[in-house]
């Protein structure tokens, strides 16, 4: 016996942004944060994004810590293990205010 999908909102297969930031625990604000800066499998169908939810179930599993401290290292960010006198990093006109922060990797 199949379950009615309309009966029960929390199982749809496609979510709208607010659906699809509440399956991930996060704000919309947040959600659209990370909708822009990564690779977030969605559609965007007129004026509304739509989302799988199985494709954001996989995205998020799919994805690893290290490769985010990797990769907002290389941007200047967060620099693991970098000393004051590195010459790496954003242009002096990109610098963020996180720049100098520093973060030590286990």
């Amino acid at each position: 016996m199949s379950k009615d999908r309309s009966e029960n909102h929390d199982q749809r297969d496609i979510l709208n942004i607010e659906q699809a930031a509440a399956l991930l625990g996060v704000s919309v604000k947040t959600f659209h944060k990370v909708l822009h800066s990564e690779r977030v499998p969605a559609r965007k169908i007129g004026r509304e994004w739509k989302f799988s939810r199985q494709a954001l179930i996989d995205w998020v599993g799919g994805g690893v810590s290290t490769e985010f401290y990797r990769e907002i290292g290389n941007r200047g960010v967060i620099t693991p293990h970098a000393d004051s006198s590195s010459k790496s990093g954003p242009p002096s006109d990109q610098v963020r205010r996180t720049a100098g922060w520093k973060i030590e990797l286990d």
